[in-house]
């Protein structure tokens, strides 16, 4: 019962972030809200695997956690040089 609340509010917060991304006025917002929407993901699964006690998915949460990581590098480099234009 208590996992179900949690995966219900990580759905809830990935659906805010995911209504940012569509909308938000700039790229930065936009990284931002992939960002919370991919920890939303993250804890939504983290949960699921805790209450069921499957630990099948963990290895998922790895993968998500090393794209998420390099696509904000990534995407914060591409806005910093974005800015420095000669």
């Amino acid at each position: 019962m208590v996992t179900a609340i949690a995966v219900a509010g990580f759905v809830v917060a990935a659906s805010c972030a995911g209504i940012r991304l569509l909308i938000g006025p700039n790229l930065a917002d936009r990284v931002v809200a992939l960002d919370v929407t991919l920890i939303s993901l993250m804890g939504a699964i983290a949960a699921h695997a805790a209450g069921t006690g499957d630990t099948t998915n963990l290895n998922l949460l790895v993968v998500i956690a090393i794209i998420g990581f390099t696509a904000t590098v990534a995407a914060s480099r591409f806005i910093e040089h974005e800015g420095v234009r000669s």
